[in-house]
């Protein structure tokens, strides 16, 4: 087993954040900023996220963060403003509302913004943060990527994708300072959620989660190096059934999908 006490930490000075003009990643940058860190925010809605960057004393890079110039582009202009990134929250996701009739263009702009935005962000931070000593990277995913999304093919593949890229790079680079962490939250009182229609029932069944609940539990995570973070405690159970019990699992899915169907006009 390995020794989950090998990776030193340092205390967070500079972060910048993704898809913070709004919801889950404004909260996060504004609490970020309340415990005392410089913070860069970045969204491609450069005047929302010029309003939220002035209400809660953080610098705004707005631009593109998915494409490899993009993602260099911030990084660079978060160095210049900040010296270092000690922590890059890669919250910008979207979702597609498509199952099998998702057309390429829907599968190549999930996985973009989903999945090569993170990665990208890795590609040009890991070195940066093994020559340091260390850094941190906290990628947005979703209970989706433990579990699985009915309704959203795309948005399930990609979010099981950024799980596994957190899962991956962890095991990978624990040992040498760099801690990566997925945020995986149920619903939460977002765009997406309000997007969500019928399933909106389900995934909030076990309760609906304000932006701030999920920054709190991202703060609180941060004190720590597990790679899941839970704002729902009852995704940590829901994972273990799954695991323990695949078919099962799945069985009860479908039976889920069932009632959906049962349900539509």
């Amino acid at each position: 087993m390995p020794d989950r006490d090998t990776a030193p930490r340092s205390a967070l000075r500079t972060a910048v954040v993704t898809g913070a003009a709004r919801g889950i990643g404004r909260a996060i940058a504004r609490r970020l900023v309340d415990e005392g860190l410089r913070v860069v925010v970045n969204d491609v809605d450069a005047a929302e996220l010029s309003v939220t960057a002035a209400e809660i004393g953080a610098d705004p890079v707005p631009g593109d963060a998915a494409s490899t110039v993009g993602v260099d582009a911030l990084i660079t202009d978060a160095l210049q403003q900040l010296g270092s990134v000690d922590l890059f929250v890669a919250n910008a996701g979207i979702t597609s509302g498509a199952g099998l009739d998702a057309s390429d263009d829907d599968w190549a702009r999930l996985l973009e913004v989903n999945v090569l935005s993170q990665v990208r962000a890795a590609r040009r931070l890991v070195p940066l943060w093994l020559e340091a000593g260390g850094g941190r990277l906290v990628l947005t995913a979703s209970a989706a990527g433990l579990l699985t999304m009915l309704g959203d093919l795309p948005y399930s593949v990609t979010k099981h994708g950024s799980v596994a890229l957190a899962e991956w790079l962890a095991a990978t680079y624990r040992h040498r300072g760099i801690i990566v962490q997925a945020i995986v939250p149920l619903g939460v009182d977002t765009r997406i959620l309000d997007g969500a229609g019928p399933l909106k029932d389900l995934l909030t069944r076990d309760g609906t989660l304000s932006p701030e609940d999920v920054a709190e539990s991202v703060w609180q995570g941060l004190q720590g190096d597990s790679v899941h973070l839970l704002p729902h405690p009852s995704v940590r159970d829901y994972y273990a059934g799954r695991a323990a019990d695949p078919d099962g699992w799945l069985s009860g899915m479908n039976k889920i999908q069932q009632r959906l169907e049962r349900h539509q006009p």
